[in-house]
């Protein structure tokens, strides 16, 4: 299993690199995140359309528009268009963003499955008396054994 190998099949397919490297259970929780996302960036999309054909029905001297009861000011109907399409931006970049990740994570995870650990790795304390006092440094020793 190489690592460029793991990047390349979640580049081209998300999820794929992680199901390569032998952790399918990721593949979920790559599929929610991009999922999520996309499902925020078309909500958003949907409703900045709504508000914009809203403002436009209502610059053209039509007021029989969804919103008229609700926001009577067509300036509102602005600053609505504006809240929706800054979280459809975020939302892109939410895309992006978990794409990255899922490609990162499938290298670093194919990475990781390289090193060679063992069970011969011991820790025990050790106590060593100060040779200046009479206070006792209390240290750690790691041993690794090859």
């Amino acid at each position: 299993m190489t690592p460029s190998k793991a990047a390349f099949y979640s580049a081209i397919l998300p999820g794929l690199g992680q199901i390569y490297i032998g952790k399918a259970w990721k593949v979920p929780f790559v599929y929610g995140a991009i999922g999520a996302s996309v499902y925020g960036y078309v909500y958003n999309q949907k409703e900045l359309d709504r508000y914009r054909t809203a403002y436009k029905r209502r610059n053209s001297g039509y007021t029989d528009d969804e919103f008229i009861k609700l926001i009577p000011d067509k300036t509102k109907l602005l600053e609505g268009m504006k809240f929706h399409k800054n979280y459809r931006d975020m939302s892109f970049l939410f895309i992006l963003g978990t794409y990255m990740l899922n490609i990162l994570d499938a290298n670093v995870s194919a990475h990781l499955m390289q090193f060679n650990i063992k069970d011969n790795l011991s820790v025990k304390p050790k106590f060593e008396p100060d040779v200046f006092g009479t206070d006792a440094n209390v240290g750690l020793q790691v041993l690794v054994k090859l």
